[in-house]
């Protein structure tokens, strides 16, 4: 199942998400998943089937490695290295001076926009989540790699909830259905 979610900034796209992830709670009303309300559900159970990708993604002071397999702790080599190649950060890394063993700094900073909101892809992917959740996350990398990323992106999709926001309908793949705000 897929959804894509457009409308201008401050249109409350983000606030959706949020609600779902817990990050705070409807005042009236449920958001549900499979019919059951996300407050019925452990959190650590919910956010552990999340695959969250914000527009700002938070990375840590540790390698690429460590960086896309967080959250992920049985991630085997491979799983990796398809998250690098399906998020388009595969070509960057072996240009870094130790590969995926190379030090990202707090908050990515020694990465591009680009490059952090790809790392968050990665991790995303790697995670293997049953609801996958991109917010925006394509706003700093070109139209040629947002085209590829997607390209690779159909097949993470396939066999789970995928919901995607984006400021214009033109950045999105053919989605149905899809709410405007």
């Amino acid at each position: 199942t897929s959804l894509a979610i457009v409308g201008p900034p401050g249109a409350g796209k983000s606030s959706l998400v949020n609600l779902l992830a817990r990050v705070y709670d409807v005042t009236g009303g449920s958001i549900e998943i499979d019919g059951h309300d996300v407050r019925t559900i452990p959190l650590v159970e919910l956010r552990r089937s999340l695959g969250y990708v914000p527009q700002e993604n938070f990375l840590f002071s540790l390698s690429i490695r460590e960086n896309v397999g967080f959250g992920a702790p049985e991630l085997t080599e491979q799983q990796m290295l398809d998250a690098l190649e399906i998020s388009q950060l595969s070509g960057d890394v072996v240009d870094f001076p130790a590969g995926v063993e190379t030090m990202i700094g707090e908050r990515g900073v020694t990465l591009s926009g680009g490059q952090k909101q790809r790392a968050g892809i990665a991790r995303a992917i790697a995670k293997g989540p049953l609801i996958l959740i991109l917010d925006d996350s394509l706003y700093s990398v070109d139209t040629h790699t947002e085209a590829a990323i997607l390209r690779g992106l159909r097949g993470v999709m396939e066999g789970r909830t995928s919901i995607v926001i984006a400021h214009r309908i033109s950045t999105l793949p053919p989605f149905d259905p899809i709410v405007v705000l």
